[in-house]
C-alpha cells in the first residue's frame, strides 16, 4: 500500500510540475477537430488546417478516392475530399492520423499498452457513434464519436508522463500494474486537466470527468451515450479492462435512461466484432 501511495504521488508530482510540457497532441489535429466539432463547422477553415498537414492530406485524398468512395473522376483537392467524404468521416481521418502520432512509444512494455488504449478508445468512439444515431437524443454523431474517443484520455497523459519520468529518470522501472491502477485512479482527474490546457469544448472535458461517477448528469446525454459505449467495450473485452461476462448491459442505469433494446445492443456488438483494428 506505502509502494502504491508512493507511486501515485510520484506520478501527480511529475505531472502537476513543469517537467512534462503539454500538450500531448499537435496543434492542427487538435484545431480540425475543434472545428469539425462545431454545428456549422467552417470547411475553409477545415481545409486550410489540413493542407497544413502533408501526411495527413495525402491520406484524405487516399481515402477519397478509394473503392468505398471512388467515381468516375479522381479526386485531386483536399476541399474536393472534404465534400465527399463528409464531416464525420473527416472526423474519423483525423482520429487515426492521430492515433499514428500520439499513441505510440518507443518503450515496448508501454506500448502495448496504448495499443489496447487506443483500441477501447476507438470502440468506444464508434459504440457512442452508432448508439446517437440509433438512439434519438439530440447529441450529434460526431460529437457523440470524439467524446467516445477522448474520454479516457487522461490514462494517455499519465502513460506518457511515465515513459518521459523513466527516459529521463533510469532508475524508474515498469511497474505495470501500479502503473495500470494509478492510470485507472487519476484519468478522470487529468483528463478533465489536459481537455481545458487544450481548450477543448467543456462539454468533452465533463464527460472525460465524470464518465465514472457512481451519481452523475442523468440529463446530460453526451456523457450517458459516452459511458454505455465504455461498458460495452469493457463487456466486450475491447480495452485494458475486461467486465465480468455475467454482467448485464441492459440492466445498467445508461441503459435504461437510453431505452436501449435488445436489438439495438445486438447490432452495435455484431458492428464492434467486424471491426477488426478493435482487437487485432
Amino acid at each position: 500500500m506505502a509502494n502504491k501511495k508512493a507511486f501515485f504521488a510520484s506520478l501527480k508530482k511529475y505531472i502537476d510540475s513543469e517537467k512534462f510540457s503539454l500538450p500531448i497532441f499537435d496543434g492542427v489535429s487538435v484545431r480540425i477537430l475543434i472545428e469539425l466539432l462545431k454545428k456549422e463547422p467552417n470547411l475553409h477553415t477545415v481545409e486550410k488546417l489540413i493542407l497544413a498537414d502533408q501526411s495527413l492530406s495525402g491520406n484524405l485524398l487516399k481515402i477519397a478516392n478509394s473503392p468505398q468512395y471512388g467515381g468516375i473522376v479522381e479526386t485531386t483537392s483536399v476541399k474536393t475530399a472534404i465534400v465527399k467524404l463528409g464531416t464525420l468521416e473527416v472526423l474519423k481521418i483525423t482520429s487515426w492520423d492521430i492515433n499514428k502520432k500520439v499513441f505510440k512509444s518507443p518503450d515496448l512494455q508501454a506500448n502495448a499498452i496504448m495499443k489496447k488504449l487506443w483500441q477501447h478508445s476507438l470502440g468506444c468512439a464508434f459504440a457512442a457513434g452508432l448508439l446517437s444515431k440509433l438512439l434519438d437524443f439530440g447529441v450529434m454523431q460526431n460529437e457523440a464519436f470524439f467524446a467516445g474517443l477522448f474520454h479516457d484520455i487522461g490514462k494517455l497523459l499519465i502513460l506518457k508522463v511515465f515513459v518521459e519520468k523513466k527516459q529521463k529518470e533510469k532508475s524508474t522501472s515498469l511497474q505495470e500494474q501500479l502503473l495500470l491502477e494509478a492510470m485507472d485512479v487519476l484519468h478522470p482527474e487529468y483528463g478533465f486537466f489536459l481537455m481545458q490546457q487544450l481548450k477543448i469544448p467543456q462539454i468533452f472535458a465533463i464527460v472525460a470527468r465524470d464518465h465514472h461517477l457512481h451519481e452523475f448528469n442523468q440529463d446530460n446525454y453526451l456523457l450517458v451515450l459516452t459511458r454505455m459505449a465504455n461498458h460495452i467495450c469493457h463487456h466486450m473485452g475491447i480495452g485494458l479492462v475486461i467486465q465480468d461476462p455475467s454482467f448485464e448491459l441492459l440492466e445498467t442505469e445508461e441503459a435504461i435512461l437510453l431505452k436501449l433494446s435488445e436489438s439495438d445492443l445486438e447490432t452495435l456488438k455484431d458492428f464492434l466484432r467486424s471491426t477488426s483494428s478493435l482487437t487485432e
